[in-house]
């Protein structure tokens, strides 16, 4: 096993409370020339080295069921900076908001993409979904904070009933990136608090599953995006406020639980972007007024919409999600060829 994979060295950061743990060193499977970062997540699906690798830093006792990352791989082409392929316990996801956020911050940071010490620098991202961008905001040198422009978000349906453990509910499905299932947590009886996060695991399982196996979240135009990734559980914290400029302020507060029964600690950008899409829809989200959305760390993302338009015939819309990212620290991973637990187990 250390043949296969060598050391692994790590970059950690967090964005609003949310890890991302960064892979320089990619496994060879995914950095092949000739793909596109679209082609290079079925590759690593495909791949015995990537999942496997993908799982050693995710699992026990490197990681924890909750634990993101990220291998860098090459651009489409030279119009980005970087590629990336985002992970989780469960596997390769579509898009990742908090992570380009992550490392937008990293590359500036480090010096990979330069930076003037006071202005805003353009990190341009290829990720499964497409190509992203992150504004880096630099003052006195340092990272003050960075807005991820997504790919275009479109609601895919609305009012969709279903039964619950708790009751039926009424669930909006939405694309930022990623397909979400968005609802109040309140029509399941619950809140968007830290007490409440067992259940909420519990509810977002559920319907993901169910709307899965319902075949509710079929991409329009791409079937690799295809399948629902997350619940949104929001909460209204403010009703919206009136601002000077005669825009408005919505206050929110929201719980994505993505994959098997995984919570974002950060406001989730993707999640952000398919709740900016259904406020927009609904009338409640105008160019120029502003989203405030929170986490259930109390962690603060701030969105907006950048342009209206249409996506594969919908209605869609540009948004961009302003939040700050942290270095964590660096890492050096290695594996005892003895160690029976290799590569790892999860344990929530």
């Amino acid at each position: 096993m250390m043949g296969r994979t060598g050391p692994i060295e790590t970059i950690d950061w967090h964005t609003g409370g949310e890890p991302f743990r960064i892979v320089p060193g990619s496994p060879a499977a995914v950095t092949g020339d000739g793909l596109t970062v679209a082609e290079r997540r079925i590759v690593a699906m495909q791949s015995d080295a990537a999942q496997w690798t993908r799982a050693l830093l995710c699992s026990e006792p490197r990681g924890h069921a909750d634990m993101y990352g990220g291998f860098l791989v090459p651009p489409d082409d030279a119009g980005a900076h970087l590629g990336v392929l985002f992970w989780h316990k469960d596997g390769f996801s579509t898009a990742c908001g908090h992570g380009t956020i992550a490392l937008g911050a990293w590359a500036v940071a480090s010096g990979r993409v330069p930076a003037p010490a006071d202005g805003v620098t353009d990190v341009v991202v290829d990720v499964p979904s497409g190509r992203v961008t992150a504004s880096v905001r630099t003052r006195a040198g340092l990272v003050e904070d960075v807005t991820f422009t997504n790919v275009a978000a479109h609601v895919h349906a609305s009012r969709v009933r279903m039964a619950t453990a708790r009751g039926t509910v009424a669930v909006h499905i939405a694309f930022g990136g990623a397909m979400y299932a968005v609802l109040p947590a309140a029509t399941l009886g619950l809140r968007v608090r830290p007490d409440d996060v067992p259940e909420l695991v519990a509810a977002g399982r559920e319907i993901r599953d169910a709307l899965n196996a319902a075949g509710a979240a079929e991409h329009p135009a791409d079937a690799r995006l295809s399948g629902l990734y997350g619940t949104v559980f929001t909460e209204q914290v403010h009703p919206a406020r009136l601002r000077a400029d005669g825009s408005r302020q919505l206050h929110r507060r929201n719980i994505t639980v993505f994959a098997d029964g995984e919570v974002d600690r950060s406001p989730c950008g993707s999640g952000t972007s398919a709740v900016v899409a259904l406020l927009a829809a609904a009338g409640e989200l105008r160019p120029g007024d502003e989203l405030r959305h929170e986490s259930v760390v109390g962690s603060v993302f701030r969105a907006r919409i950048t342009e209206q338009t249409t996506a594969h015939g919908i209605p869609a819309v540009v948004t961009a999600v302003t939040g700050t990212a942290h270095a964590v620290g660096t890492c050096r991973f290695t594996v005892d060829p003895r160690d029976v637990l290799v590569p790892g187990f999860v344990l929530r």
